[in-house]
């Protein structure tokens, strides 16, 4: 029933409060720069790796070919307007490279690296 009642009229108590599993942590925000990671360890014991910043991404050519590239500068994050503006690196989001415009594809503040597909190549002139 909408609005936290009952067909009655009273209200609905919650039943308890948060759990430590179900809290959430603050993203990571990663942004271009020197390579610096974050260490979090996650339920059960494991470990995941948070990217604070990266300056080289891993970009799927095409046709089975991997090659890494210098990150030249961040050109939009079509996901949110405000992580565009503060040049936030998120998965989707479009960065110019050596090799030309790529769209990063990994989760960098879940994998702890910059993964991504050749959008745009560079004309060479």
């Amino acid at each position: 029933m909408p609005g936290g009642r009952k067909p009655t009229g009273g209200k609905i108590r919650v039943s308890r409060g948060k759990r430590k599993r179900e809290a959430g942590r603050h993203p990571a925000f990663t942004t271009i720069g020197e390579r610096r990671l974050k260490l979090v360890r996650i339920r059960g014991g494991g470990v995941k790796l948070r990217l604070i910043s990266g300056n080289e991404v891993n970009v799927a050519v095409g046709g089975g070919v991997t090659k890494r590239a210098k990150i030249l500068g961040f050109i939009e994050n079509p996901s949110d307007k405000t992580l565009s503006r503060r040049g936030i690196i998120t998965r989707g989001a479009l960065v110019r490279t050596e090799l030309g415009v790529v769209r990063i594809t990994s989760r960098a503040g879940q994998h702890g690296l910059l993964n991504g597909v050749l959008v745009r190549e560079n004309v060479a002139s």
